[in-house]
């Protein structure tokens, strides 16, 4: 199915500033002269020269010119060329769960839209990408390229910004007051660094010259002035240029040549290497192992012993930070932290030349395996939204864990993992590559085990919701003789699961009955939750398709009676769905909304597209019963496009489908042609948010105009979640308190400052401040 236009809101998914943004007016001028002019841009230069730093700050700064977003896709975790194309879909939150290539979904997925994509460090992934741009451009007439590489990609229409050192006085020049000397970019950003480490430092007469020659010691290198402005906690301004000095002289064996600013960088990252204590040398090394970052407690485990005791990982952990080697991260509820592409590839060195490069590689692969493990356990209880947010978080490292089983030939490891994170694939954006994980594992395990057959159903499972019910057929079958031979009593109850989804998809409504009842019986007889969740959750909908009214309520409340037991919510929230649609069957409608709101609330606040799509299914029929053809007409609009941009039409639901058609059918009828087409169009028009405020019926509040009368481009929600931002609450202060998933507060704030042109928490209170003022209403810091 082609995938329409997305609803979604005006997105710019950029990271919040860490540190001030100094400088580089001409280079944001000429990149922005270049965007309005080419589709394609690269940035190019040298490790450390700012390369990413400068494309962000661009892209925030043209973020309102793209009325469907800047999305930023990091591509420095990356290895493989292969998933590319769906790296970039995962990064765009694209969830085709259909079986087309991932380039082709992009292609379609982007055709109409307005979006500038930022692909940053490209280097080592050159053809793919040219690959990737060069048909995304095609297709997309409107789309908008940003690139960083150290290399141009080399694609037709392509601009090169060659990106500099910071500026600094010409050497010839006589001396500067410390003010003009100000005006300079890499003056400014070594004093606001230093200031940073050392309050109340100022580039002042008597250090004017020593800080400008420190500056042109660094070559106006930005991440060498930032290594180098740390040690200031240490030296003074003087000592530090002695040591440069001394430094530098050794590289250059005394000759005149000005030394390459690449060698430049290099010595001071090595400088820092050596000025760290030899367990923060490991440590820098070690965690160089590590991909999109890390906590405290995958550094303990993964990056202790053999020189460094776990309790001594927080002191060396804040070492490096105050050193500025790591980079803290505070965006999420526990602190993560991660190196620079430069300082991480740096790190890498280390590691391979201290021989223990593969043993850390081992190390890492374990932790990751182990919590693909225990998320088997978290996926059905009270931790389940903390369980997928944080597989969600690491899923880089999780990639990385995954290619290392398969690059080093453990392959049943490999498969186990892959298995392991069945629940990861389907509640996110990754079912393409869960399945390609799933298939080279397969590939490679052929020989009959417990492993392969779990492997069978969880593969069978991912291509039923994909539509590709053959091939789940011809998993499933195996999976069940495997689990028949080796007395599989687990593998015997799924297969039941998946493969009854199979037969009522085909019709057989009886036969489908018959493996949901012996799944719930095989799954209670082993004392499996979740089993017994899916089978009574299944059994209620097959039941309510025979007119069975008692039995599909019975097995419905079996499904919320075992969620409840073990705190439960994402099949408790299946569970409503299924009864919900039972009650509207009955005509107890009232019951019926009750149950769909419920869901849809909860659905809404993990951001389950399909869990979302099929209660504004339900809805819709439910308003066509009330005789409310105008709202049902709407909600069907807003459901037309969530299917297409899933590529599947109710995925594994797709057996209700004849509901779908029924109430098309009722709405058009009582509408006529002219007026269902205007509703549908309505519905295709709203976003994700508002088709759900639509269904919910959710009176939005009408917010006070901004002092220029102008209304706010917030939503109440967004509007409520700022108001908690100005109050200095932190994102998982704000999910508490709005009963709502950390991930999806975190997607408001990033939605907020897309909408404002912020970079900041810090600019959004002074907004809401300001907003509150002039309404007469007292500041939203104020207790």
């Amino acid at each position: 199915m082609t995938s329409q236009t997305s609803r979604r809101p005006h997105l710019s998914q950029l990271p919040a500033d860490v540190t001030s943004f100094v400088g580089r007016r001409h280079e944001v001028a000429e990149a922005k002269r270049l965007l309005s002019h080419s589709r394609i841009v690269t940035f190019t230069g040298p490790g450390g020269v700012g390369k990413t730093r400068l494309g962000l700050r661009v892209a925030a700064e043209v973020s309102r010119a793209f009325p469907n977003g800047v999305r930023l896709v990091e591509l420095a975790a990356l290895n493989d060329p292969g998933m590319l194309g769906q790296t970039v879909a995962e990064s765009l939150e694209v969830r085709d769960w259909s079986s087309r290539p991932p380039l082709d979904v992009l292609a379609d997925h982007l055709k109409d839209k307005r979006m500038l994509l930022v692909l940053d460090n490209c280097e080592h992934l050159l053809h793919a990408c040219t690959v990737l741009v060069e048909t995304l451009t095609r297709a997309a007439p409107e789309l908008r390229v940003l690139a960083t590489s150290r290399q141009v990609l080399g694609v037709s229409g392509e601009q090169v910004l060659a990106v500099p050192a910071m500026n600094l006085p010409d050497r010839d020049d006589s001396p500067l007051p410390p003010q003009s000397l100000m005006r300079y970019d890499a003056v400014r950003l070594f004093a606001e660094r230093v200031a940073a480490v050392l309050p109340g430092f100022a580039v002042t007469e008597d250090n004017q010259q020593t800080v400008e020659r420190i500056c042109r010691r660094l070559d106006g290198i930005p991440l060498a002035i930032e290594l180098a402005a740390v040690r200031l906690r240490m030296l003074s301004l003087t000592e530090l240029l002695d040591r440069l000095d001394e430094r530098f002289q050794l590289l250059t064996a005394g000759s005149r040549a000005v030394l390459p600013r690449h060698r430049t960088l290099r010595a001071l990252i090595d400088w820092s290497y050596e000025l760290c204590t030899e367990q923060e040398r490991l440590l820098w090394a070690r965690v160089a192992v590590f991909a999109g970052g890390l906590d405290l407690e995958a550094a303990e485990e993964v990056c202790s012993g053999d020189g460094i005791a776990r309790g001594e990982v927080l002191d060396l952990v804040i070492g490096l930070v105050d050193k500025s080697i790591l980079i803290t991260d505070e965006q999420t509820p526990s602190m993560r932290y991660r190196l620079l592409d430069t300082i991480q590839h740096y790190g890498r060195e280390r590691l391979k030349d201290s021989g223990q490069e593969s043993a850390m590689r081992h190390r890492h692969r374990e932790y990751y395996r182990h919590l693909a493990a225990r998320a088997v356990v978290g996926r059905f209880g009270a931790d389940q939204a903390t369980c997928f947010t944080s597989l969600h978080r690491d899923h880089s490292n999780m990639r990385t864990a995954l290619d290392h089983c398969f690059a080093t030939g453990d392959t049943g490891t490999g498969l186990e993992m892959a298995t392991d994170l069945a629940y990861h694939w389907i509640t996110s954006y990754y079912m393409k590559e869960g399945q390609r994980w799933l298939e080279l594992g397969l590939a490679a395990e052929t020989e009959p085990s417990e492993r392969r057959a779990m492997a069978l159903w969880a593969a069978g499972w991912l291509a039923i919701i994909q539509g590709e019910l053959d091939t789940a057929e011809k998993m499933l079958a195996e999976s069940r003789d495997l689990g028949e031979r080796l007395g599989l009593e687990r593998v015997l109850a799924y297969v039941a699961i998946f493969w009854g989804g199979i037969i009522l998809y085909r019709g057989d409504t009886d036969k489908a009955i018959a493996n949901y009842q012996e799944a719930a019986a095989r799954s209670q007889a082993i004392g499996d939750p979740l089993g017994q969740s899916l089978a009574h959750l299944r059994l209620c909908l097959a039941y309510s398709l025979t007119g069975d009214s008692s039995a599909a309520i019975e097995n419905g409340e079996r499904c919320l009676a075992v969620s409840d037991a073990y705190g439960e919510s994402w099949h408790r929230a299946r569970g409503e769905l299924a009864l919900g649609l039972e009650y509207w069957r009955q005509g107890d409608l009232a019951q019926a909304v009750e149950l769909e709101e419920g869901s849809l609330r909860y659905n809404r606040s993990v951001d389950d597209l399909l869990g979302v799509g099929m209660n504004l299914e339900v809805l819709s029929w439910i308003a066509a019963t009330e005789k409310r053809f105008q709202r049902a007409g709407r909600l069907l609009g807003a459901i037309q496009v969530i299917w297409g941009e899933m590529g599947t039409p109710m995925a594994s639901f797709a057996y209700l489908m004849r509901y779908h058609d029924a109430c098309e059918s009722s709405v058009r009828a009582a509408l006529g042609e002219s007026a269902f087409q205007s509703a549908l169009k309505q519905g295709a028009r709203l976003s994700i948010d508002e088709a759900i405020v639509l269904a919910l019926e959710e009176e939005a509040p009408q917010e006070p105009a901004e002092p220029s009368g102008e209304p706010s481009p917030l939503t109440a929600r967004e509007t409520e979640i700022a108001q908690l931002v100005a109050q200095g609450m932190s994102n998982k202060e704000i999910a508490a308190t709005l009963v709502i998933a950390q991930r999806t507060a975190e997607g408001h704030i990033e939605h907020i400052l897309s909408k404002l042109g912020f970079t900041s928490r810090a600019q959004i209170a002074v907004w809401i401040g300001e907003r509150n003022q002039a309404a007469g209403k007292p500041d939203a810091a104020t207790p």
